[in-house]
């Protein structure tokens, strides 16, 4: 009981720093609550176009102008230089020039050319796909019609028609976002409050000269080990499942849905995994500076590398691959593929299944290369 309680006093010393880590994954948490909670239905937007005639504005002509109007903001100006500088500053976006002879030409069974500024925007690659289309059906029903008004007809019957979208996925993309983010955020406090209070509680055990009273006393050397075990253990079960409270008071009902349930398995083992590196970085590097340069490096350089700051999407391909070393990687990967999981069945949960066996391998390898630095100590 001894070693236990002066573990545990120890981790009380140093409760200010958890506290420190735990306020920022509350606080980056309910940041990325309050940027999510946006509206997210769609709304179709309409363009900033000129339409500049040159052919008489009857039959063709006339439908292909209608046909922009209902599907863009034409805007009006009275000359070509006020055209040039509404279109610098994006004021409109692209604009139209209607040849003279437009209507005849295509009537004779020919495709003449439209012509085209452009200040290459969002809304002028929309116009363009818009225009493309119009011109395509009409060279279309062209070929099939020579009666004007069947092949205006035909346009505007064939464009009038809509595509009906149907969503057939049952999960909510905000909370299924937030509650990836808040674990894979997760996952730089768990790391480094798990790795830098352990490293340091032990490092204090480690000392010369508690080693020599610890050898001089009754106590097993083997049991002494296995209770420092132990108490890590608790201090590491004690940091998951108060991070999990904290989740299930930033996001509610989420945490218990058959996703949060692999979130917090995932979160779980990840926790393990911490938790032997820092059994083993303990057994390398005891002086307190020097454990803050590792936290540092390992909790956030994983961090950063992994997509717990930055989305996995985002990150480049020879970071990603750099990534697969790191526990974090893995743990991540599988919040991302949680995201967007509604089957659990043993095909859908393999990837997630291989990337918790690598947290376990991971911790496996920590483990032997523990007992190898000890070991190597003691001969010494």
């Amino acid at each position: 009981m001894t070693v236990f309680k002066t573990f545990w006093k120890i981790v009380n010393k140093y409760k200010g720093t958890i506290i420190l880590y735990t306020v920022m994954l509350i606080g980056f948490g309910a940041i990325n609550m309050n940027s999510g909670d946006v509206n997210m239905t769609f709304t179709d937007t309409k363009p900033d176009i000129v339409i500049v005639n040159h052919d008489v504005n009857i039959g063709l002509t006339e439908n292909l102008i209608d046909y922009l109007k209902d599907n863009a903001n034409v805007k009006v100006f009275s000359s070509e230089e006020e055209i040039n500088d509404a279109l610098f500053y994006r004021d409109i976006s692209y604009v139209i020039y209607i040849q003279e002879g437009y209507r005849r030409n295509v009537l004779n069974g020919e495709n003449p050319s439209i012509d085209i500024k452009t200040n290459g925007t969002y809304d002028s690659s929309l116009t363009e796909m818009m225009l493309e289309r119009y011109v395509k059906t009409q060279n279309t029903f062209r070929k099939l019609y020579d009666d004007e008004k069947t092949i205006i007809k035909n346009i505007n019957d064939s464009l009038s028609k809509k595509s009906e979208m149907i969503i057939n996925s049952k999960l909510d993309a905000g909370e299924m976002s937030n509650i990836s983010f808040y674990y894979s955020f997760a996952s730089y406090s768990i790391m480094a409050v798990v790795i830098y209070i352990v490293c340091l509680v032990l490092g204090s055990f480690h000392k010369e000269y508690v080693n020599k009273r610890i050898i001089i006393s009754e106590m097993d050397y083997k049991k002494h080990n296995w209770l420092l075990l132990i108490s890590s253990f608790g201090y590491g079960l004690l940091v998951w499942i108060l991070y999990n409270l904290i989740g299930v008071m930033i996001l509610g009902k989420t945490v218990f849905t058959l996703n949060g349930l692999w979130y917090v398995i995932n979160s779980f083992v990840f926790t393990l995994c911490s938790l032997t590196m820092a059994l083993f970085i303990s057994s390398l590097v005891s002086n307190k500076n020097a454990i803050a340069g590792v936290v540092n490096v390992v909790a956030l350089g994983s961090a950063f590398l992994c997509g717990a700051f930055i989305p996995m999407s985002m990150l480049p391909d020879g970071v990603l691959k750099f990534a697969h070393v790191l526990p974090s990687y893995w743990y991540i990967k599988s919040n991302e593929l949680l995201k967007t999981m509604e089957i659990f069945d043993l095909t859908n949960l393999k990837p997630i299944l291989l990337n918790l066996g690598m947290l376990l391998l991971f911790s496996v390898i920590f483990i032997i290369l523990n007992n190898y630095v000890t070991r190597k100590k003691r001969s010494i």
